[in-house]
C-alpha cells in the first residue's frame, strides 16, 4: 500500500501508551500526523511521550476511558492543544477479567466490559460529531476492533460481544453524518504482537498448564499461512490510507487485516 503523507491531520489515538494504540500513534507521527495519545498511567504515558516525541508532534492527555468526566475532558483538551481534532483512532485495552470463559464472567465483568467497549467508544464519537456539526468540520472515526467478533474467541467472550456494536456505529454514523464530511471505519485485527496479548495468553497457558510458546504457536502463528503476527508498518499503512481522502467512498466500511486467520467469507 502506498505511503500516504497525513500533511498535519490532528488525531487523537485512546489508550496509546503501550501495545497496539501506542504503536498506531508512531505510525501515524512518521506519516505526518499531529497526535494526542492518552493513558490512565501517568507513567506509562511519560515514557511513551518521551519515546514518541523523535517522531514528531505529540501530546498526552491522561484519561480513564471509564469516566465521563475524564472522556469530556480529553476531547476537551486535546482539542486545545491540537487546536482542532480531525480524527479519532478509537483503541481499548482488555476488561480485567479477560481471558475469561462465559461460566466465570461475574456481572460487574459484564458492565466493565459494555462500559469500555461500547459506551466509552459511543460517547467520544458523540462529542467529536457535535463539536464538527458545530464548527461544520469534516471528521473521520477509525476503530480499532478485534476479528474475533467475526469467528468468536471463547476467552474474549466480553469484548466480542460488546465490541461488536461499534460495526454498528459505524454504519449509523457514515449514514446519518456522511453529507456533512464525518466518515466512520470499524477494523477488525488479528493477531499483533503486544504486551496485552502476550500477558493474556501466559496467564491461558497458566490456567491449561501449557508452555507460553506452544500456546502462541498454537493461537497465534498457525493461525495464519504467514505464521507471523501483523506488522505495525501494515497496520498504519492501513489507518493513513482510511484517514485519507482516497478512502471517502469506503466510509461506513469493516476492514479486516489478520492474514486470512478467519477462515469465513463476507458477501
Amino acid at each position: 500500500m502506498m505511503k500516504v503523507d497525513l500533511g498535519g491531520i490532528r488525531v487523537l489515538v485512546t489508550a496509546s501508551s503501550r501495545g497496539i494504540g501506542f504503536n498506531v500513534a508512531r505510525e501515524l507521527l512518521k506519516r505526518n500526523a499531529r497526535v494526542v495519545i492518552s493513558s490512565r498511567n501517568g507513567e506509562n504515558l511519560r515514557k511513551a511521550l518521551d519515546e514518541l516525541s523523535s517522531y514528531g508532534e505529540v501530546y498526552g492527555v491522561r484519561a480513564n476511558l471509564f469516566s465521563q468526566k475524564d472522556l469530556e475532558n480529553l476531547v476537551k483538551e486535546s482539542w486545545e492543544l491540537l487546536k482542532g481534532i480531525d480524527a479519532l483512532v478509537w483503541n481499548a485495552g482488555n476488561v480485567r477479567c479477560e481471558p475469561c470463559l462465559l461460566h466465570e464472567a461475574d456481572y460487574i465483568d459484564w458492565i466493565e466490559a459494555s462500559a469500555l467497549h461500547t459506551v466509552a467508544p459511543g460517547y467520544l464519537t458523540t462529542l467529536l460529531v457535535q463539536a464538527w456539526l458545530e464548527k461544520k468540520m469534516k471528521g473521520v472515526l477509525i476503530y480499532l476492533n478485534s476479528v474475533s467478533i467475526k469467528e468468536p474467541m471463547p476467552p474474549l467472550v466480553l469484548a466480542d460481544v460488546t465490541r461488536a456494536g461499534l460495526l454498528q456505529l459505524t454504519k449509523s454514523v457514515s449514514r446519518t453524518y456522511g453529507k456533512y464530511g464525518i466518515r466512520a471505519y470499524s477494523v477488525l485485527l488479528g493477531s499483533f504482537d503486544t504486551p496485552g496479548a502476550r500477558e493474556n495468553l501466559r496467564k491461558l497457558a497458566e490456567e491449561r498448564g501449557e508452555s507460553f510458546e506452544g500456546v502462541w504457536e498454537r493461537e497465534v502463528l498457525s493461525r495464519t499461512p504467514l505464521h507471523r503476527t501483523g506488522k505495525w508498518s501494515e497496520l498504519g499503512s492501513l489507518i493513513a490510507f482510511l484517514l485519507s481522502d482516497k478512502a471517502e467512498y469506503m466510509l461506513g466500511s469493516t476492514i479486516v487485516i489478520d492474514g486470512a486467520m478467519t477462515r469465513g467469507i463476507d458477501i
